[in-house]
C-alpha cells in the first residue's frame, strides 16, 4: 500500500486559523463557563485564575504540579512541549493538555469533596433534559414501521449527525435523508453495511464522541447492530474521565440509557434492550486511559491494538476522533483514507460531522467544488462524511 508523504502537524500559531481560535478564544470562553456552572469555592476559582492566564496571548505551556495524579505521565507526554508556548505545540497535543490542566484546577483527581466531580455535567445534562431530545425519541417510534434497508440509513445517519439536535432521529419518509444526504462530502456507508455482513456475526468497537443528543443515536445504533445480528457484541469505548466538554463517560452512557429507558414508546423498548445487554455481556462499556493521550492511534498501545483487531470493525464517531484516526495534520484533501489508516489492525469506519481543518479522502471534483463555497465547509458542521477501509 502507498505511503502518503509527511504532512505538517497542525499548530495553533497562527493568528485567524481554526487551531489559534480554539486556544485563544474557545478555551477562555469555556473557563467562564465551567466557573458559572458550578459554585467553586475559592481555591478551583483562583486555579482557574492561573490557568486563564497561563493560556492568554500565547503563553509558556507550564507542567502540572508535581502533586497533581499522573504528573509523572504528563511530564513524559509533554517533554517537548513544556516550557514552549501553547501555539507552538501540535494542537491535538495541546488541546489535550489544555482539558487535563482544567481538570487539575478543579482537583477533579484530589482526594476531597469535588473529587470526580464533572465540571461539564451542567452542560450535558441540559441537552439531555432538552425538549428536542424528547421529540426525537418519540421520532423513534416510526422506525419499526419503514423497510429494512431505511433502518439502517436512518439510524446510520443518526448516528453521523447526531451532535446536531435538530438532525439526531428523523424517519418520516419525507425527512429520513434531507439535507443530510447532499451535505455528505464522501459516503461509504454501502462498505461499511458489506463489512458487518461479510462474515458471521462477531465484536464491533464503536468509539463513541459526545454525550446526550449524540450519545443516544449512538446507542440506538449500536442495540441495532446488535438487533439485527450485524454483531454479537458492541464494545462501547468511553473516555475514562470528562475531556472535551461533552465527551461520552459510562456515568453519561447511563444518563442515556436512563433517558431511554423512561421514555414512552419504542425508545424505551431500545433502552431495555441495551440494558439487558449490559447485564449478558452483549454490550460492553471500556474506558482504555488512551482514550485522553493527546496523541494519534497510531501511537496506541498493545492491548487497544488487540482490541481493535479482534473487530469485524470499528466505528470512529466524531471530528476528534477522525483527527486521532488519521493523523492531526494538513493533509491534501485528496489523499487516499485507507492509506493514513493502513496502520490500524482491522476495518475501520469513520462516522464525522466536519468541525476542523483535517480531512482526507475525498475525490479532487468534490474538493474544487467545497472550495469554491469558502474555507468554512471544514469547520462549520454543515458537512459530514462516512469513510470505510476497503
Amino acid at each position: 500500500m502507498t505511503q502518503p508523504a509527511p504532512a505538517p502537524v497542525v499548530v495553533s500559531n497562527v493568528a485567524g486559523s481554526f487551531a489559534w481560535g480554539v486556544l485563544h478564544d474557545r478555551h477562555p470562553t469555556l473557563i467562564g463557563r465551567v466557573r458559572q456552572a458550578t459554585p467553586y469555592p475559592l481555591e478551583q476559582q483562583l486555579a482557574l485564575d492561573t490557568l486563564l492566564q497561563e493560556i492568554a496571548e500565547d503563553g509558556v505551556i507550564l507542567p502540572l504540579p508535581d502533586t497533581e495524579p499522573g504528573a509523572d505521565q504528563w511530564q513524559q507526554w509533554g517533554k517537548e512541549h513544556i516550557g514552549s508556548r501553547w501555539g507552538d505545540a501540535p494542537f491535538l497535543w495541546a488541546e489535550s493538555y489544555f482539558y487535563r490542566k482544567l481538570l487539575a484546577a478543579l482537583g477533579y483527581f484530589d482526594p476531597g469533596p469535588w473529587q470526580g466531580i464533572d465540571p461539564f455535567a451542567p452542560f450535558k445534562n441540559a441537552e439531555l433534559a432538552g425538549p428536542t431530545v424528547e421529540a426525537e425519541l418519540a421520532a423513534l417510534d416510526q422506525l419499526p414501521q419503514i423497510p429494512a434497508v431505511e433502518q439502517d440509513r436512518t439510524l446510520l445517519h443518526a448516528s453521523l449527525w447526531g451532535n446536531r439536535a435538530d438532525l439526531g432521529f428523523a424517519v418520516s419518509a419525507g425527512d429520513a435523508l434531507g439535507d443530510r444526504v447532499t451535505n455528505l462530502v464522501a459516503d461509504n456507508s454501502a462498505a461499511l453495511w458489506e463489512t458487518l455482513s461479510a462474515s458471521p456475526p462477531g465484536k464491533v468497537c464503536l468509539v463513541a464522541d459526545n454525550a446526550g443528543p449524540e450519545l443516544l443515536p449512538d446507542l440506538a445504533l449500536a442495540d441495532h447492530l446488535l438487533h439485527t445480528d450485524r454483531a454479537a457484541c458492541v464494545v462501547l469505548h468511553l473516555k475514562p474521565y470528562p475531556y472535551y466538554v461533552s465527551d461520552a463517560t459510562a456515568t453519561d452512557t447511563l444518563a442515556c440509557l436512563h433517558r431511554l429507558t423512561t421514555a414512552p414508546g419504542y425508545a424505551s423498548e431500545i433502552g431495555k434492550r441495551l440494558q439487558q445487554a449490559l447485564t449478558t455481556g452483549r454490550l460492553t462499556l471500556r474506558a482504555h486511559p488512551f482514550s485522553c493521550a493527546p496523541f494519534p492511534y497510531a501511537d496506541m498501545p498493545a492491548d487497544l491494538h488487540k482490541d481493535f483487531a479482534t473487530a469485524t470493525l470499528t466505528i470512529m464517531k466524531g471530528d476528534l476522533n477522525y483527527r486521532r484516526l488519521v493523523g492531526d495534520q494538513h493533509w491534501s484533501a485528496t489523499t487516499p483514507f485507507t492509506d493514513v489508516t493502513s496502520y490500524f489492525p482491522g476495518p475501520v469506519a469513520a462516522l464525522r460531522t466536519l468541525k476542523s481543518d483535517v480531512i482526507v479522502g475525498l475525490a479532487p471534483q468534490t474538493v474544487h467544488e467545497l472550495e469554491v463555497t469558502g474555507p468554512q465547509w471544514r469547520t462549520s458542521g454543515t458537512h459530514a462524511l462516512i469513510q470505510v477501509t476497503s
